[in-house]
Parts: structure tokens; C-alpha cells; sequence
């Protein structure tokens, strides 16, 4: 039988407000794929990736995330689909007056948890995945940039997302640090969770190989493995 892709967008004409910004997306992305998403800034992944969440409305196509479809989605529907989801930004967006257990365990609560053994069971988890166990009681700016990003994967994969969405993930991190984060994220797609990591950093790329969709021209298209890429005219800082 064949797999069944988990998010799949066909013939979609993408609009950031009244501008369209991506025509005609077509792609399939399957359950444990690790793709990157690459493009200038501003060629449109941001609001691919908004899209994906409902965070912009689907006007034109169609498209498809788990078992929600993007064009009929109902208002109501929108929580839910977003539970199946996992969002790292780039800025982080960690609360910033309360320590790392209080970060997590807010989401937690506003998400329906009620349990408080289950909810510390919960994070004690999600920080083991990302070697920060031991940094629960942390304030966010006790931490490096690249723990910050660490409890920010923590955060996304609390309520055992389908879908992680990485938007920039590592753009304010240094080298070394961003290596350690695209490696958590493979690790994490390796268990199932599907990953589409939004860059514009090519270094990772190079180093870390993966199937490539790219942003260029308000058009989405994969890049084939035996492509070479300019990344000097791709991929602008």
C-alpha cells in the first residue's frame, strides 16, 4: 500500500495579505521526513510555513496537513489541528519571567493538561530529549542562545506533535551551536516526528544532506540531489 503523505499541497496560490507571494505549490512531504525548506529571505518561506499552521488563511488550491484540510478548515478546528504541531522560531519566544518547568508547563495547561504529576512527568521528557533535564529551573536569561533554542524544541514537542515546523531555528546561533540543534532535529525526525527546517543558512545544508525544497522566484520547487546550488545566489543573508 502506498504511505500516505502527511502534508500535501497541490496547485496552492499563497498570499501574504494581498500579495501573493508563492504561486502554484505543489509538494508531498511524508510521516519522518527531514526536508529542508531554503529560499532568500523574503522569497516566501515564512509564509509557506504560516500556512501550514493556519496562521494564513488557504485561498486558491488545495491542501492537506495530517487530516485537516487547509481550505475548509473551520475556526474551531484550528486548536486542534495546531496540537498536531510543533513550532520553533527563531527568536525563541520563551516567557521571560518565569523559569524553564514554568515555561513549559504554562503550554501545557492553556492545551488542556490538568495532571500535575503528568505534566511534570511531561517536561521532565521533552528536557531529556534535549539534554537540558537538568536546566528546568533556569530563567531564560541564565541560558546560552543555544539552550534557549533547546527549550524551545522542548516546548514544540510537549504535546507529541505529528509535524515540527523549524522557522530559522538556528539564525541566531553561532556555527557550532547551529550544528548541535540541526542535529537534535534530524534525531527528532528519526523517531517519526516529521521536520521541515526553514534556512537560509547554507553551511548546514552542505554539511547535513537532506531533500531540499527551495523558494525563488514566488515558485517552490525541489532540488534534485544531483543538482548543483549556487547558494551564493540562493541563499542571501
Amino acid at each position: 500500500m502506498e504511505e500516505k503523505s502527511l502534508i500535501e499541497f497541490r496547485h496552492c496560490n499563497l498570499f501574504q495579505k494581498d500579495h501573493l507571494a508563492l504561486k502554484n505549490v505543489t509538494f508531498s512531504i511524508f510521516p519522518g521526513e527531514f526536508v529542508y525548506l531554503i529560499g532568500k529571505v523574503g522569497s516566501g518561506k515564512t509564509t509557506l510555513i504560516k500556512t501550514i499552521n493556519a496562521q494564513i488563511p488557504l485561498k486558491e488550491g488545495f491542501a492537506r496537513v495530517g487530516d485537516f484540510y487547509l481550505k475548509t478548515l473551520k475556526k474551531k478546528e484550528i486548536p486542534v489541528l495546531r496540537r498536531n504541531l510543533g513550532i520553533v522560531f527563531q527568536d525563541f519566544q520563551l516567557l521571560t519571567d518565569r523559569n524553564v518547568n514554568n515555561n513549559l508547563a504554562f503550554v501545557l495547561k492553556a492545551t488542556g493538561w490538568r495532571d500535575k504529576k503528568k505534566i511534570e512527568e511531561r517536561i521532565h521528557e521533552v528536557l531529556q530529549m534535549v539534554n537540558m533535564e537538568y536546566k528546568g529551573y533556569k530563567m531564560p536569561y541564565q541560558l546560552s542562545g543555544g539552550e534557549q533554542q533547546r527549550v524551545v524544541i522542548a516546548r514544540a514537542l510537549l504535546n507529541h506533535p505529528r509535524i515540527i515546523l523549524a522557522d530559522e531555528p538556528t539564525g541566531n546561533l553561532d556555527p557550532d551551536t547551529s550544528y548541535g540543534i540541526l542535529n537534535l532535529l534530524l534525531d527528532i525526525s528519526k523517531t517519526g516526528c516529521t521536520v521541515l527546517f526553514a534556512t537560509h543558512n547554507y553551511n548546514l545544508l552542505k554539511k547535513y544532506h537532506a531533500r531540499t525544497l527551495k523558494c525563488e522566484d514566488m515558485s517552490l520547487t525541489e532540488v534534485n540531489k544531483e543538482e548543483e546550488i549556487d547558494f551564493d545566489t540562493i541563499i542571501n543573508t
